[in-house]
């Protein structure tokens, strides 16, 4: 049975880099530190790589974990910094904010980027949304549910 999402995980070149971007500005808070060195056959096979070795962290926020890893084998390959929404596999990170445009300014000030110039907020809508970019590239949504305590969130249930 399953009850729902534990985290998600990151592959990154910097632990620290993108671990201080998380906690930093979107409050995350270390709660593990761990790593394993080329030899853990155990890890290796949950993994499915031979030789692996790895430094990872995990931030928790709010009800679910961020997962950050650093491989030092195999090397890893480079992630296209021109991958899109649209491109196969996992696509983004969304953080639910209460107010869409002090977060937005707070974290364009702190040298965030985004794809537009200001959240593209449509008034009628049952959410806000904008899209940006974590320091390796990763796409980072922030959502709004302005009348969430009318079900607003629920609008994404029934666009599936």
């Amino acid at each position: 049975m399953i009850i729902g999402v534990h985290h998600t995980a990151i592959s990154t070149p910097d632990l620290e880099r993108l671990k201080t971007f998380y906690c930093e500005l979107f409050g995350l808070e270390e709660v593990l530190r761990s790593g394993w060195e080329q030899g853990n056959d155990r890890i290796d096979s949950v993994v499915g790589l031979a030789g692996s070795a790895a430094k990872c962290v995990f931030l928790r926020g709010g009800n679910t974990y961020l997962e950050l890893f650093e491989y030092t084998h195999p090397t890893p390959k480079e992630r296209d910094p021109q991958q899109r929404a649209c491109d196969h596999g996992f696509t983004h990170v969304c953080f639910e904010v209460t107010d869409i445009y002090a977060e937005f300014e707070r974290l364009v000030r702190a040298g965030m980027r985004f794809q537009n110039d200001a959240p593209p907020v449509d008034k009628h809508a049952p959410m806000y949304a904008a899209y940006g970019f974590d320091p390796d590239g990763n796409i980072v949504e922030l959502i709004q549910f302005p009348d969430r305590e009318k079900g607003s969130e629920t609008v994404l249930l029934s666009i599936a």
